[in-house]
């Protein structure tokens, strides 16, 4: 049974494209994930403020589009982010 993950779509003002995630990102939904960041080309804002949990599979998707990406994040993942070395290869923003 997969984990619960709900994925919005908008724009910001400028135009850019921002997904935002809610719930858990983990091997039972990363293909969801993957499926919305693949679905939007160019730049993203990836909004990941009410996201409790992100496992490696989640990562590893986040790692794939690192060069298009730019993460709002909450206290929680900061230190995953940056253990696992993608705050090296995007910007991300605290909440």
């Amino acid at each position: 049974m997969p984990t619960p993950l709900t994925l919005a779509g908008g724009r910001r003002a400028d135009g850019t494209a921002v997904l935002t995630a809610v719930g858990e990102i983990d091997m039972s939904n990363v293909g969801e994930l993957a499926a919305a960041l693949t679905e939007t080309p160019g730049a993203l804002v990836l909004d990941l403020t009410r996201v409790e949990y992100l496992d490696s599979a989640g990562l590893s998707v986040l790692f794939a589009h690192a060069d298009r990406i730019e993460l709002v994040t909450n206290p929680v993942l900061e230190p995953v982010l940056a253990i696992s070395g993608l705050t090296d290869l995007t910007t991300v923003h605290g909440r």
